[in-house]
C-alpha cells in the first residue's frame, strides 16, 4: 500500500558523509556518558527490597509514590498487579537498613495515609541475582546481534551483515547513551525495549536491502548509488506508514501508560527513530562504503556457448 510515491528518486547517499559524520559524533558522545556517567540501574540489577501491599479501594499510585518519596524513595518502583488493589513495591538497597526494617518503615508510612492497607509479601533480592541478570541481558544482546549477522550473511551478503550489525550496535548504543546521559532509570522493561528495537531496526534495513538487489536485477544500467538511492526512495511510503503507526502506539503508551511504562516506552521512542535513520544513512552507506555491486548479490548467468558450462559439448 502506498499512499503516495516519489518520481524522482532523492540523491540520499550524496549527503551520507555529512550524515554519517553527525551520527559518530553522536555515538562518541553516548559511550563517552556511558563510561562516565554510567547506567542508573533499576532494583532488578543492584538488588533490594520487594513489597506487596493490598488496598481495600483501588489504589492510587500517585500517592503511593509521594509517600515514597517523603521517605527518601525516589526511585522506588510502584505498579499494579493481579487486580487495581494489589501493589508490588521495589525499594533499592538502602546503607545501614536491612529489608526488615526498609518494609516496616514503608509500611507504618503506608498506613499513615490509609489504615487499611495491609502488607502481603516482603522479601529481599541480593545483588548477586542482580549481577546474573545483567550479566543475562548482556548474553542475550550479543546472542541476538550474532544472530543478526548470521541471518543477513546468508540472507544477502557480508558487505550487509557488516552494515546491518554496525547500523543495529548504532541504535542500542545511542539509546543507553540517552538513558546514561538522563540517568533514566535503567530496568529489565527497558532492556527488553532494545531487544525489540534491534529486531525493529533490524526488519527496516531487510527492507531496504531487498529492493536493493531487486533494482540491481531490474535496472542493469544504474550505478550502485544510484540503486541504493532508488531504493531507499521506494520504499519511503512504506516506511512512513509503517513508522508512524509502531510510533504512534508508543508515543501512546509514553504519555498514558503511566510511570510503569514510562521508560520503555521511552527506549522505544528513541529506537524507533534512530532506526528509521541508521537503517537508511547508516547501514545503506556502509554498504556503498564497503564497495557492494551488483555480482554481490545477482549471479551472473552463463551465456549460451559458455565453455565453463558443463552442458556445453555434451553428448544427448
Amino acid at each position: 500500500m502506498e499512499f503516495f510515491r516519489i518520481r524522482r528518486d532523492i540523491p540520499f547517499m550524496k549527503h551520507a558523509l555529512l550524515l554519517n559524520a553527525i551520527s559518530l559524533v553522536t555515538f562518541v558522545l553516548a559511550v563517552f556518558f556511558l563510561v562516565t556517567r554510567g547506567l542508573h540501574l533499576s532494583v532488578e540489577f543492584t538488588g533490594g527490597t520487594v513489597m506487596e501491599v493490598a488496598y481495600e479501594q483501588p489504589a492510587d499510585l500517585s500517592k503511593v509514590r509521594g509517600v515514597l518519596g517523603g521517605l527518601g524513595y525516589v526511585d522506588a518502583q510502584v505498579q499494579n498487579f493481579g487486580t487495581s488493589r494489589d501493589v508490588m513495591i521495589r525499594l533499592p538497597v538502602r546503607q545501614g537498613q536491612s529489608s526488615a526494617q526498609v518494609s516496616e518503615q514503608v509500611l507504618t508510612a503506608l498506613r499513615a495515609d490509609d489504615p487499611k492497607v495491609q502488607l502481603r509479601r516482603t522479601e529481599f533480592v541480593g545483588p548477586q541475582v542482580g549481577q546474573e541478570l545483567a550479566a543475562d541481558g548482556l548474553k542475550a544482546l550479543a546472542f541476538v546481534i550474532i544472530g543478526i549477522l548470521i541471518y543477513l550473511s546468508i540472507r544477502f551478503e557480508w558487505k550487509y551483515a557488516v552494515a546491518g550489525a554496525i547500523a543495529n550496535l548504532h541504535d542500542v548504543v545511542i539509546i543507553l547513551g540517552f538513558f546514561a546521559f538522563f540517568q533514566w532509570e535503567f530496568s529489565l522493561a527497558v532492556l527488553a525495549a532494545v531487544l525489540a528495537v534491534l529486531g525493529y531496526s533490524v526488519n527496516e534495513s531487510v527492507v531496504i536491502f531487498d529492493r536493493i538487489r531487486e533494482s540491481f536485477r531490474r535496472y542493469r544500467k544504474m550505478t550502485p548509488v544510484q540503486v541504493i538511492d532508488h531504493a531507499i526512495t521506494s520504499t519511503i511510503s512504506r516506511t512512513i506508514i509503517t513508522h508512524a503507526s509502531t510510533q504512534a502506539m508508543v508515543l501512546s503508551m509514553l504519555w498514558f501508560g503511566g510511570d510503569t511504562l514510562h521508560y520503555f516506552a521511552m527506549a522505544l521512542t528513541i529506537g524507533i527513530c534512530f532506526g528509521i535513520y541508521s537503517s537508511v544513512f547508516v547501514a545503506a552507506a556502509i554498504a556503498m562504503w564497503l564497495g557492494v555491486k551488483r555480482e554481490d548479490l545477482v549471479k551472473p548467468s552463463r551465456k549460451e556457448g559458455d565453455p565453463n558450462d558443463p552442458n556445453v559439448g555434451a553428448v544427448v
